[in-house]
């Protein structure tokens, strides 16, 4: 369970601490136990349900699959975007495609809790949608805890929403899933999900919408109780066409390979489609998420992934790209992109866009031989001649090249990359690989050697820090602190400290502790950042009060040492 991302980009992490307690002890003794309405067999089930599928245009499900138009399996690779928040970050749709997504999770307001997404924006986001050759996933925000967070708002009102946009999303089903509402109950009596569930679906198909519908699980989207598991078969049965999935969310809940793979073969055995809507792997004070046993078991059985978030967390350790940048990705975001089992390796392309991986095996050329510029301490601007390919170069792979092998240590669209976080007075070895759509990789580049610059911080110093505004708003701010280990050992626990100049006050802090005396603030670690690993990062982010001016601190200190600021 990932509390923070669940609120607004500039709000703290709150409501979803009711009821932690309880659910972290009944997940330890096992609370996901099967329920018998799921186990039916399929011969049992056919005689009573609707022929799965068969009133559906488009994108449809068809014995517990999904499928696009034409009968091909559709296995969604992709990643989810809060756009309801950031309905500047356009971009971001292109950026996720060009990593090699096929779908992306749009986050949506019904009016409830957020300013509304109306007709006009919607439609945008289909076109762009469409644009970038992605499948999307729409879906209602303003739900998510109902019964336990005041605020949220109702299915019902989500399916009026939904209504509202008929004329929007008609002719769409081959390129939109309607995701009724984001979990749209809490931990307070989730038994109580199923017949509000039930009713947003036939509303939606009584007022004649044909495209895929998508419900969330209760406790949060994790399910943890078991009541949409036990439950599925009703709310399937109650969809006149057939034509609908099942998406469970994954974070800390799902700690061990077992949970894992015991709920999704329980959909897939008796033939009930679902997918992995939401998922996250950094560890935190509730757990560590078993990210690749999600990632492999999805692949195993041809079930579908859309990783939590793209960027703007209010925890940016769930940030797949920091600022919105696909050259800077995060650990995470490497795992997911580039990782085993990841997006690259294993994203197919939709073929309502005459697209997909079978049908393009050829590889880009090899990029030209990388030039370095811009060299710092802790940073290098790369660049290089495109590659080319037979359909089109989407992205760049830079790699750290050592004993033959490469670690991506930056992605980009275009053929320049800044890779940061290097040590002072080191020599490294960088080469280039291209990507095409259909996840295709070229041979490498040939290398080029680059020695950073001596660094600026006391001497036997160890880190670098990053500091930046993410946002701003009269009288306050949202800040994020990158810290990075330089060292060859780990750190931990820690101690950072810097200064405010200009009176800037921390209201709230998430990855760690602030404590403040005038304008010198010292930093303790909360559990799941207290150790940084050689060469590794820990993200802190904050809000804070301000008055007309908000000069970043000056200069940094880990441990009493001095930081290289970057």
């Amino acid at each position: 369970m990932r509390p923070a991302r669940r609120d607004t980009p500039r709000t703290l992490p709150a409501r979803l601490l009711t009821g932690l307690a309880a659910l972290i002890g009944l997940v330890v003794v096992g609370a996901l136990c099967p329920g018998a309405a799921l186990a039916q067999s399929p011969a049992a089930r056919s005689a009573a349900a609707p022929s799965p599928g068969a009133q559906a245009a488009g994108l449809h499900i068809s014995d517990g699959r999904l499928l696009e138009g034409n009968g091909n399996d559709f296995v969604m690779r992709g990643v989810n975007h809060a756009h309801t928040w950031y309905p500047g970050e356009t971009q971001s749709l292109a950026d996720v495609k060009a990593l090699g997504a096929n779908s992306v999770r749009v986050v949506l307001s019904d009016g409830h809790r957020w300013s509304e997404n109306g007709p006009a924006d919607v439609a945008a986001v289909i076109e762009q949608c469409k644009a970038n050759r992605l499948i999307c996933v729409l879906e209602v925000h303003d739900t998510t805890g109902y019964g336990e967070d005041a605020a949220a708002g109702t299915l019902d009102h989500a399916a009026d929403y939904w209504i509202g946009l008929k004329d929007v999303l008609a002719g769409q089903e081959d390129y939109v899933i309607v995701n009724i509402g984001n979990e749209p109950w809490g931990n307070t009596d989730p038994a109580g999900w199923t017949e509000p569930t039930t009713a947003a679906v036939k509303k939606l198909r009584a007022a004649g919408l044909q495209h895929t519908i998508m419900v969330d699980a209760p406790n949060w989207g994790q399910d943890w109780q078991g009541v949409m598991r036990a439950n599925a078969r009703s709310v399937y049965d109650a969809d006149p066409t057939g034509n609908l999935i099942f998406s469970i969310h994954m974070y800390s809940v799902f700690d061990t390979a077992q949970e894992i793979t015991d709920y999704l073969n329980a959909f897939v055995d008796v033939e009930l489609p679902i997918l992995i809507g939401e998922f996250g792997g950094p560890a935190d004070q509730y757990g560590d998420p078993d990210e690749d046993t999600m990632m492999a078991t999805a692949e195993q059985l041809g079930l579908g992934y859309l990783a939590w978030s793209w960027s703007g967390n209010t925890d940016p350790v769930l940030d797949l790209a920091l600022g919105f940048d696909p050259s800077r990705l995060s650990g995470w975001g490497e795992r997911i992109f580039h990782g085993v089992n990841g997006i690259a390796q294993t994203s197919e392309e939709a073929t309502v866009y005459g697209g997909g991986a079978s049908d393009d095996t050829e590889a880009p050329t090899a990029p030209g031989t990388p030039s370095a510029t811009a060299v710092t301490d802790t940073s290098v601007t790369l660049g290089w001649a495109a590659a080319t390919d037979d359909t089109a170069v989407t992205g760049y792979d830079v790699v750290l090249v050592g004993d033959g092998a490469g670690t991506t240590v930056a992605s980009s669209t275009t053929t320049t990359a800044t890779v940061t976080g290097l040590t002072a007075a080191t020599t490294y070895t960088f080469a280039v690989h291209a990507r095409d759509a259909a996840g295709n990789r070229s041979a490498r580049s040939a290398t080029v050697e680059v020695t950073t610059d001596e660094g600026g911080g006391t001497p036997g110093g160890t880190c670098s820090v990053g500091y930046r505004v993410v946002g701003e708003w009269p009288g306050g701010f949202q800040g994020e602190i990158a810290v990075r280990n330089t060292g060859s050992t780990a750190v931990g626990p820690w101690t950072l400290a810097f200064a405010f100049a200009d009176g800037q006050s921390i209201t709230n802090m998430w990855g760690g502790t602030a404590t403040q005396n005038a304008g010198a603030v010292s930093v303790a670690p909360a559990s799941y950042t207290a150790t940084i690993p050689a060469g590794g990062t820990v993200t802190l982010g904050f809000t804070a009060r301000k008055g007309d001016t908000n000069t970043a601190p000056a200069a940094f200190t880990l441990d009493g040492a001095s930081c290289v600021t970057t």
